[in-house]
């Protein structure tokens, strides 16, 4: 099922983002995990293709587990920096070959082993090079992009970076979903003003649960996102006790998916970073919500 009809039913809907594992060794345990998120019968499940195409070789096999054997949609995500047209192609085969039809499309992370300069020969640039890639391909998928409620790092203004992410979707993209942000006025104010850019399609809010301390740090470098005073005090209260921060965090995180429902956004996904109980509690806490 293509992720553009289940977003056009307008039923509050939730979805979870897994990755792939980075090793063979890892593998059984990661599969294991993503499985038992797949039980929960979410709207579709994503799956990552790691920086710089790092854990590419497990991203369609667990994709097509989760398909095949639980019926839950699924979506490949795909990175082309870096990448020669021809090793770009034989993804898109095989993607096509596993029966999935929706694929994300991403520039990804540039390796830290790669400058800037070595961009003049690459076949992909940006993004918006893989999806007229995935286009021209002819095998119609739906594709997705990612977009950024705040701003995209590397863009100078946010005005900059909403008029490249229109050039995205008039490039063929069918649904956008956002980095993950912690204030849902953020949300509000950037679909305001991509809706004045002329930007309609479907946009899917991304929402990490912090169940640890020690995610705060990363999830600021990741993505570069404002922390509300009212999460940093969360953190500060219940950090240094992990059962408590886990609950603190599960429950802000289903605060933010109530406030976005309430609101009229219908379509959440969740970013599981591959914790099973953690995507289980949320999808309890709005067990009747979604099922309006």
């Amino acid at each position: 099922m293509k992720i553009i009809d289940i977003l056009n039913q307008e039923k509050p809907t939730i979805s979870f983002e897994v990755f792939p594992p980075k090793s063979e060794t890892a593998f059984d345990s990661v599969k294991l995990a993503t499985e038992e998120i797949a039980k929960l019968r979410p709207a579709f499940m994503s799956v990552t293709y790691g920086a710089g195409g790092g854990t590419s070789p497990y991203t369609l096999d667990i994709a097509k587990n989760i398909k095949s054997i639980y019926g839950v949609p699924t979506l490949a995500h795909l990175t082309c920096v870096s990448s020669t047209k021809d090793t770009v192609k034989q993804k898109i085969d095989e993607i096509k070959a596993a029966g999935i039809e929706n694929v994300m499309a991403f520039r990804g992370d540039i390796p830290d082993t790669l400058k800037d300069s070595d961009r003049l020969n690459w076949d992909y640039k940006y993004a918006i090079d893989l999806i007229y890639e995935l286009k021209s391909s002819n095998n119609n998928f739906c594709i997705g992009a990612a977009c950024y409620p705040e701003i995209h790092p590397e863009s100078a203004t946010q005005k900059d970076d909403i008029k490249r992410l229109k050039e995205k979707v008039d490039a063929g993209v069918d649904f956008l979903t956002t980095q993950m942000f912690f204030d849902n006025n953020l949300l509000y104010n950037f679909l305001y003003k991509i809706r004045e850019a002329g930007i309609t399609v479907p946009v899917i809010p991304g929402i990490m649960p912090i169940t640890n301390a020690n995610q705060v740090e990363r999830a600021i470098k990741l993505s570069g996102s404002f922390m509300p005073q009212r999460f940093k005090s969360i953190v500060d209260k219940f950090g240094s006790t992990p059962l408590a921060m886990k609950q603190a965090g599960i429950a802000y995180a289903t605060d933010q998916i109530i406030d976005l429902y309430a609101n009229g956004i219908t379509n959440v996904h969740v970013y599981s970073m591959n914790k099973p109980d953690v995507a289980q509690k949320i999808q309890s806490n709005l067990s009747d919500i979604i099922n309006l």
